[in-house]
């Protein structure tokens, strides 16, 4: 298991993903998608990512919102997993 990132560390690593925030213990990306398929085919690519790595996003579905969460629930908060993910997922709508 990854270690949790230390404060410094974060706010370097998260000038890296923009368009996540941080709230709490979680980094959190909401989209937008014109059609509610889009989002539910998108929901389905960051579930393969989420399989592979073996890490999984909390995911919450409104209509075309789609609302992703990442935490390392065993640190109490964030590691380079939680980091690696959110990058890979970023690369499905940047």
């Amino acid at each position: 298991m990854s270690d949790r990132i230390d404060e410094d560390e974060l706010e370097a690593l998260l000038k890296k993903l923009p368009e996540w925030d941080l709230e709490g213990t979680e980094i959190v990306r909401v989209m937008e998608f014109d059609e509610y398929m889009e989002g539910i085919d998108f929901v389905n690519a960051v579930a393969e990512i989420a399989e592979e790595a073996g890490h999984h996003p909390d995911v919450d579905i409104r209509w075309c919102t789609i609302t992703l969460r990442l935490t390392t629930h065993d640190v109490g908060g964030l590691t380079e997993l939680d980091i690696e993910v959110a990058k890979k997922i970023d690369t499905l709508v940047d």
